[in-house]
């Protein structure tokens, strides 16, 4: 790696938002004077949504095309298998990089989940891929900006097999993985607050459900052990209230809406979605591909740019006060 710090950027889907965000990246001063960007993507495409939106062409030297991609073939806000096959092999390409250490962190712009299944890639999210790719299989997701911090302990997974999915094991590993992340961040006993899967965290009696009892409380308990603060576990429908966020550095939530709606609501231009638990850093923006704002110039860049500042803070970089 050179004496500069390299970040990689995936393009995300093409036909979204991620080209014109990466073009974004490439073209900010601040960030230039403290790290060098290497977009993973298409240069065909990224000169064409340039040109799109009169803003300033790549330099093919910060550019890495391992796409396969005709530019000319994308059509901007619409699901294709070739943008699809597109973005996962860039996803890839950025992995195989870092886990060799030519770039410090990997920045990942938006997939578009139904672009992949027809490009015949079988991964629900960038999660369950980057977990594939690095030969993880017990990562989580975490939701990180100033007003809130969330870790899941289920992703991309439908109501119905939520409950199942919900071990005591995994419990404790999201609580160890949340709990070394605060740490990372200077936090030496970070306090940590969990949510109860069902209505009122299954009531005493267990009259809505038993895993609060079975399974989550048993991980609370063997966390303690460890010497971890950990509380709950919390009805979700209050445990994000003012009076608990004060008291909480990061929460555990069982499944992906019940952590993301409150998170989304307090920080979606700003948060970042980190993958806990990878032999590599890896951030990315909290939103999709938006692909009825792609190329269109309006997109917000915000949540972009607090994924490379974050990166850059946990692959160990001092980004000062000059980032976006």
């Amino acid at each position: 790696m050179s004496a500069v710090p390299v970040i990689g950027v995936t393009m995300g889907d093409p036909a979204g938002i991620g080209p014109e965000l990466c073009l974004a990246l490439l073209a900010d001063e601040a960030l230039a004077r403290i790290c060098r960007i290497r977009v993973y993507g298409s240069l065909g495409l990224l000169k064409r949504v340039a040109e799109t939106l009169a803003l300033p062409s790549p330099d093919a030297s910060y550019v890495v095309d391992d796409a396969l991609l005709d530019a000319d073939q994308v059509l901007p806000g619409k699901v294709q298998a070739i943008c699809g096959a597109a973005a996962a092999r860039c996803v890839k390409r950025a992995v195989e990089d870092a886990l060799q250490g030519e770039i410090a962190a990997v920045v990942t712009a938006p997939l578009h989940k139904t672009a992949l299944h027809v490009a015949g890639v079988a991964y629900p999210g960038h999660t369950e891929m980057l977990a594939a790719l690095t030969g993880r299989d017990d990562v989580c997701m975490m939701m990180w900006s100033d007003a809130l911090r969330v870790c899941l302990v289920t992703t991309h997974v439908a109501l119905v097999d939520v409950a199942r999915q919900i071990t005591c094991a995994r419990v404790v590993r999201v609580l160890e993985l949340a709990h070394q992340a605060m740490q990372q961040q200077g936090m030496l006993r970070p306090r940590i607050t969990v949510c109860g899967l069902n209505p009122h965290a299954g009531e005493e009696d267990c009259a809505f459900g038993t895993e609060e009892q079975q399974v989550v409380m048993p991980a609370l308990s063997a966390a303690r052990e460890r010497g971890f603060d950990v509380r709950g576990p919390f009805p979700a429908d209050t445990a994000f209230i003012p009076a608990i966020r004060d008291k909480t550095d990061v929460y555990v939530a069982m499944y992906h809406d019940q952590g993301l709606i409150p998170f989304k609501m307090l920080a979606f231009e700003t948060g970042v979605n980190v993958t806990l638990g990878l032999p590599i850093v890896r951030t990315s923006p909290d939103h999709g591909t938006a692909f009825d704002l792609a190329w269109q110039g309006v997109a917000s860049d915000r949540s972009m740019f607090a994924a490379a500042k974050l990166a850059l803070r946990l692959a160990g970089v001092d980004t000062g006060a000059g980032i976006a």
